[in-house]
Formats: C-alpha cells, sequence, structure tokens
C-alpha cells in the first residue's frame, strides 16, 4: 500500500483494501472543508497497529491498547489533511466511535491534548459507544471536520 494520497485534487485514498470492497474515500475537500471518513488504527501498509485481543467468538476481552490505537487513529487523519495542507488545529468537529467507554475516558484527554498539541483542543467533540467496528480487533474509530486555515487552536 502506498502512503495516503490524493487520487484528483479533493478526493484522498490509503490505497487499502477495505476503500475498494466498500467503495469510499479516507477523505473529501468540498472548498475550504475537509470531510474525513472514520480513521483506526492501521498504519501505511494497512496493517493493524496495537490489534485487540479477541475471544473465542471474535470479540476484544482486552481494552488496554485503546490509547496506542487512538493515537495512530490521529496521527492517519493528520496525515490526511496534511494532503490539503491543513493540520489537527483546523479540525472543528470529530466523532470518537468506541467499543469501551470506560477504557476510552482513561486515556481520551491525555491522548487528545497531546495529538492537538495544547491543552484545551478548540474542537467540538463527540463519544459515542459502539458495539463493533469494522474490523474485529479495532476498539476506536475517529471521523471529523476540518476547516481550512481555521486554526481553531
Amino acid at each position: 500500500m502506498a502512503a495516503a494520497q490524493l487520487r484528483d485534487k479533493d478526493t484522498a485514498y490509503w490505497g487499502v483494501p477495505w476503500e475498494q470492497a466498500y467503495g469510499y474515500p479516507q477523505a473529501r475537500r468540498v472548498g475550504d472543508e475537509i470531510f474525513v471518513s472514520g480513521q483506526f488504527n492501521h498504519d501505511a501498509d494497512g496493517n493493524l497497529v496495537a490489534p485487540a485481543p479477541l475471544d473465542s467468538e471474535g470479540r476484544p476481552n482486552d481494552f488496554s491498547t485503546m490509547g496506542e490505537q487512538m493515537r495512530t487513529a490521529y496521527d492517519n487523519i493528520a496525515t490526511l489533511l496534511a494532503l490539503y495542507g491543513a493540520t489537527l488545529q483546523d479540525v472543528v468537529e470529530e466523532t470518537l466511535y468506541v467499543l469501551d467507554m470506560d477504557a476510552a475516558f482513561a486515556v481520551v484527554g491525555k491522548v487528545r491534548k497531546a495529538a492537538y498539541g495544547c491543552e484545551a483542543p478548540r474542537c467540538a467533540s463527540n463519544i459515542i459507544g459502539v458495539s463493533r467496528l469494522a474490523q474485529r480487533p479495532q476498539l476506536i474509530e475517529i471521523a471529523c471536520r476540518a476547516v481550512i486555515g481555521s486554526r481553531a487552536r
């Protein structure tokens, strides 16, 4: 898989198999807004970073890698935004989808502050507990909207 890249001036892809299978881009620019599809814990080669161990029914049974998965998702968002000349400081709204709310709350403050590079990120944020995400060992997915030039810091 190649690094994230623009297929045309407004649409970005990672080149991972699930884009083709599901039929979607990772990010789309419309005017000064960038809409980023849910990002999760995969590296530039499409391998999962810090996958959660699964029980006999294929469900995560250990949530201790939530923080590392969250950091990887923010790194992926930052990489996609950079394709458009934007940064995480341009993000105005985000939604975190998590499998375990307690595990997320244990790390989300520290990880978000580090990702945004400040103690009080100026980004509207939602966190939603879900029963399953696309990849079984996945604990979190983050989607967001950025406005180029807003530098919401």
